[in-house]
């Protein structure tokens, strides 16, 4: 199986991710692990990734997605916030799960002020926001409720799917 967890920056997608993983015993990875230095130093300067630097790094996830998935599965933590990104994402995993993680600008900006030693900015939330394309599928959770809360209840929604 193949999980990922999506949302802007801040809106937790590494904490339940792991949370995930060490339930599902399968492999937690972090997308933002897998940018070029090239993408890091732009955001780290406040500048917001355009598609023309993020195409390499979601096909280079979509390779790791269809390794992972001839192995045991895995949980990815990963912004995909436009289809088009996610479509790159799946082009060769056709059984991924996918969870968004919703939550208000507010909330999300509070969370990143309180982050130390992250790249992603407070500036820079406005522009996740503007090229978030909320998917019409998958496991959609609000943010305001406890990382465990969440946890099971995504954990309990995959598996109603999976009977289905």
């Amino acid at each position: 199986m193949l999980i990922i967890v999506m949302g802007v920056s801040g809106s937790g997608k590494s904490t339940i991710a792991k949370l995930l993983a060490d339930k599902t015993g399968l492999d937690y990875y972090d997308a933002d692990d897998f940018h070029p230095q090239s993408n890091i130093d732009k955001m780290k300067g406040g500048k917001a990734l355009n598609d023309t630097d993020r195409k390499p790094w979601l096909l280079l996830l979509a390779k790791k997605l269809y390794e992972w998935e001839q192995q045991k599965g895995a949980i990815l933590a990963c912004s995909a916030l436009k289809e088009s990104y996610r479509e790159l994402l799946s082009s060769q995993s056709k059984k991924i799960k996918w969870v968004y993680l919703t939550g208000t600008f507010e909330t999300i900006k509070n969370r990143i002020e309180s982050r130390k030693g992250h790249f992603m900015d407070t500036h820079l939330l406005q522009s996740q926001f503007d090229t978030l394309e909320p998917p019409t599928y998958g496991v959609h959770v609000a943010i305001d409720q406890t990382p465990q809360q969440i946890t099971t209840q995504i954990l309990s929604r995959i598996q109603k799917n999976l009977k289905c």
